[in-house]
């Protein structure tokens, strides 16, 4: 049985992962959900200095603290960028790395640098226009909904997703990910790609093409970009094939 460590993206906490957790734990797996620095119950605790280093260390602490072995690390969206910095140094507690709708960053990224200019402008002034100059709210839902990022969640879910999430402290997004970068040679590394992001792999993205050859294993879940919500006994039955 796997141990896992689900981290969730953007503007989230542990609390996404709840019935995942459950179907996981079912299936007689340990299944340990985490909240990032300055969100949800740890909203309180974040400040202007909390970024990308603060989450690095959030995984890295936790899985220490825990004596977590043989780890398979979750990332799901923007987790992507700390769970690449954690797993560049969680060394041998680490025997997995899973992608979920999102891809390891490089070393010197950050996240605005994954958008058009204008577009990472205008959230920075979004910020810098905000009450306390350095959270970012989430998006409202007709500007999510442009995409197919919300199928499978039908109104209750989204209230649920609506209530629960918590602006994103933004140097988690402006921080650039430093070295090292990565999991080591022996990780195993996992995709599992969404609606949209099917697409993007099958068009053939060029910065995405290194995803669909060795040693990535990938698995395709159709619904939106939160399937924790939309699809948990799926996802958890993806994530149970990607470790048996």
């Amino acid at each position: 049985m796997a141990t896992f460590v689900l981290v969730p993206g953007a503007w989230l906490g542990a609390w996404v992962w709840e019935d995942t957790v459950r179907a996981l734990r079912d299936r007689g797996h340990t299944a340990l959900p985490l909240t990032l620095m300055g969100l949800a119950e740890h909203a309180g605790q974040g400040g202007p200095e909390t970024d990308l280093d603060t989450h690095i260390a959030d995984i890295t602490g936790f899985a220490e603290r825990n004596d977590l072995r043989d780890v398979t690390l979750v990332a799901h969206s923007y987790a992507a960028a700390p769970v690449t910095g954690a797993a560049g140094r969680l060394g041998n507690r680490l025997e997995r790395v899973v992608y979920l709708d999102s891809a390891p960053f490089a070393a010197g990224m950050c996240m605005l640098d994954l958008m058009p200019p204008a577009a990472a402008d205008q959230l920075r002034q979004q910020v810098a226009a905000s009450g306390d100059g350095w959270r970012l709210p989430m998006p409202p839902f007709g500007v999510l909904g442009l995409s197919s990022s919300l199928d499978g969640l039908d109104e209750g879910k989204r209230d649920v997703l609506r209530a629960g999430a918590t602006p994103q402290p933004f140097g988690t997004y402006t921080q650039r990910l430093a070295g090292p970068a990565g999991p080591g040679s022996g990780v195993d590394r996992v995709l599992i790609a969404c609606r949209d992001f099917t697409g993007l792999l099958d068009a053939g993205v060029p910065m995405l093409a290194f995803l669909n050859e060795p040693p990535w294993r990938r698995f395709g879940l159709p619904t939106g970009h939160w399937p924790m919500l939309s699809a948990p006994a799926g996802l958890a039955s993806i994530l149970d094939a990607a470790v048996s």
